[in-house]
């Protein structure tokens, strides 16, 4: 949810108010009590990330390292059965 600016225009009185985009802009002061607020357009905060993960090097393929062990059969998983033979002789 965004913080929102909003200025009385007729005491001068500016504050921030924390609420939904659905909720309806706020009109009525609470410093003077006057329905004369207006909502202030802002340049906004833009993103911040924090934390791992944000990086382009983050996701760059990573070459496979390579093991001793046994390769898996190309194309596909080893441990798929063969097709029905059944099928085959007809």
């Amino acid at each position: 949810m965004p913080t929102y600016e909003y200025a009385c225009t007729k005491c001068g009185h500016a504050f921030e108010f924390f609420q939904s985009m659905k909720d309806a802009p706020l009109k009525k002061c609470p410093k003077c009590g006057k329905l004369a607020l207006k909502r202030l357009v802002g340049g906004g905060a833009g993103l911040i990330f924090k934390g791992s993960g944000f990086y382009i090097t983050d996701y760059k393929n990573k070459p496979a390292k390579k093991e001793g062990g046994d390769k898996p059969a190309p194309g596909g998983d080893s441990k798929k059965s063969p097709p029905p033979a059944a099928t085959a002789a007809k």
